[in-house]
């Protein structure tokens, strides 16, 4: 029988205790996955500096969450305040998240897309060389980067990098970007390690950005609307916020205690369970939300991939990272969050994580026991 510890005792070994004191940053703090990074850093005792724009909505789950966390509000393509903040701050590794992440927003201003993605990447990357104690940087891209052939298999991190609206190919620059300064400057042994970890697509409590199905459908529920969706047979790997970021902390805690043998392109997917429709995900939503309408647009979009799935078993084999929770438990989970912060203004995030840590150690994965 799985023995039940308080989420406090699992947080001393929770990855190893590897973050219990360590000097974080954060780049995109204010962001929907950036915020939820920081709780967990916090909880696992970690000193996390934020760095990036104030939020962009409202409301936002970094401001929800009230956090202890000094944050410096500059944006990453000033690449003198940036290195200014990096010096100041010397931390020991970099959760490098801040982007431009929205494919149609890509459409529409391009160059920012590219100006923030690339190049601010580089400026981050730049300003790590000046950071003595720095141990680990984390690159966080996306699915996107890859060159996309709507191909009924996963892309693993050897297949072409490409992308052709200016988001994902923004990504695959970014992942050239960060195996550039890694082979130039980042190589030898007493180096900072650089890995670069691609996820999919993440739902969970706390995003209202545009253009995203879930955040989309919580604003039409709160104004009364249908939903209009746009690509009802597109296939995404869907994966709960948690599960990217488990992925995350446990490429850093690799890269901390392992060095250059982690250095590498990562991908965080879920498996085939994961990998579903946007109508299948309406369908499973509105059984743990009833409220849910929505009907399809008629109108022409701009151009998004289809299909769309990540082999995540590089990872599995090699970072030994496993997920505890079900798709359908991660949906469950998302509409639990929104319908309790629309219903009665709470912000559930601390209660689920620790509901997600204490499943992952009950059922033994390795960087939660």
């Amino acid at each position: 029988m799985a023995v039940r510890c308080p989420l406090e005792s699992l947080a001393m070994t929770t990855f190893g205790g590897c973050y219990q004191g360590r000097r974080v940053v954060i780049t995109g703090h204010t962001g929907f996955k950036g915020s939820w990074l920081a709780l967990w850093l916090r909880t696992l005792g970690a000193h996390v500096v934020g760095v990036g724009l104030p939020p962009a909505t409202s409301p936002a789950h970094w401001n929800l969450l009230g956090l202890d966390v000094r944050d410096h509000l500059i944006d990453i393509r000033d690449d003198q305040r940036l290195r200014e903040v990096l010096l100041q701050e010397q931390p020991e590794i970099v959760f490098h998240l801040a982007a431009q992440s929205l494919v149609r927003r890509s459409y529409r201003d391009p160059l920012e897309t590219w100006h923030t993605n690339v190049m601010g990447t580089a400026n981050l990357l730049q300003a790590c060389r000046e950071v003595s104690g720095l141990k680990a940087i984390v690159v966080v891209s996306s699915d996107k980067c890859y060159e996309n052939r709507e191909w009924d298999w996963g892309y693993r991190e050897i297949d072409a990098l490409g992308g052709h609206d200016p988001y994902s190919a923004s990504k695959g620059a970014t992942e050239l970007v960060a195996a550039s300064f890694r082979q130039s400057f980042f190589s030898s042994d007493n180096a900072a390690c650089i890995a670069s970890a691609r996820a999919g697509n993440v739902i969970g409590g706390g995003d209202w950005s545009d253009d995203r199905l879930i955040p989309d459908l919580v604003r039409a529920i709160s104004t009364g609307d249908e939903l209009i969706i746009r690509s009802p047979l597109a296939s995404r790997p869907w994966q709960h916020v948690l599960d990217a970021l488990s992925g995350y902390l446990r490429l850093g805690q690799c890269l901390i205690l392992n060095g250059q043998r982690f250095a590498q392109a990562w991908n965080f997917g879920p498996d085939a369970g994961g990998d579903c429709t946007v109508e299948q995900m309406l369908r499973s939503l509105k059984r743990h939300w009833s409220e849910l309408r929505w009907a399809t647009s008629g109108q022409p979009e701009p151009r998004e991939t289809q299909r769309l799935f990540l082999d995540s078993a590089k990872a599995r084999a090699h970072l030994a990272w496993r997920t505890p929770w079900s798709l359908e438990e991660s949906i469950a989970a998302t509409a639990h969050w929104y319908r309790v912060f629309l219903r009665q203004g709470q912000v559930s995030s601390r209660e689920q994580l620790s509901q997600y840590v204490r499943a992952a150690h009950e059922q033994g994965c390795e960087w939660a026991t």
